[in-house]
């Protein structure tokens, strides 16, 4: 038998002693690395950075076809807007057609088919928001009429004296002034 303390004597001093001990830190089992490495940190935040930007692709699509109706909804619009007044005014042009194949027509008669198309036409002008602008004695609005002359009048100054031509509103707003005459200020 040989004595452990011999055996190490017997040993040079330059060379050290080796032991089968394995330096086994139960700190060491217990702690496992739980961050990702840098390389499958990368791959994670290029596929999202890949999901952002395929929504931001899909969003910008979106807006494009969203401008997009919308311009033809306006060009439709635009083409069409006088779609339901110019079926109202098709009953009108049929009523002159119809007074107009009358053979044998009266002044009577004449005037009583004339009288029926004007109410139609007014009706088309009310159920389009198509209002008539008569001013007379009213005063002057240069939004809404034009003045081509001033006359004496008894009148209150600037006060619509007479009205040469109708104006007409479109939803309020002036389609075409009425012409007229103002009284002048009194010197």
């Amino acid at each position: 038998m040989t004595n452990p303390e011999n055996t190490q004597q017997s040993l040079p001093d330059n060379e050290p002693v080796s032991q089968d001990v394995t330096p086994e830190t139960p700190a060491a089992e217990s702690h496992i690395d739980t961050l990702p490495s840098v390389d499958e940190q990368f791959r994670a935040l290029e596929l999202k950075a890949a999901e952002h930007y395929d929504a931001w692709l899909r969003a910008k699509a979106e807006g494009e076809n969203i401008r997009r109706r919308a311009q033809e909804d306006i060009s439709k619009a635009h083409k069409f807007a006088v779609e339901k007044f110019a079926g109202e005014l098709l009953a009108v042009k049929d009523s002159l057609e119809a007074a107009l194949a009358v053979p044998e027509q009266t002044v009577d008669s004449f005037k009583s088919g004339v009288e029926l198309t004007l109410k139609q036409l007014v009706s088309a002008f009310e159920k389009n928001a198509l209002v008539e602008v008569n001013p007379l004695g009213e005063k002057f609005d240069p939004h809404k009429h034009q003045a081509i002359g001033m006359v004496d009048s008894e009148q209150e100054a600037n006060t619509v004296v007479s009205v040469l031509q109708k104006g007409y509103l479109i939803a309020e707003r002036t389609l075409r002034p009425a012409l007229v005459m103002v009284a002048k200020p009194k010197s």
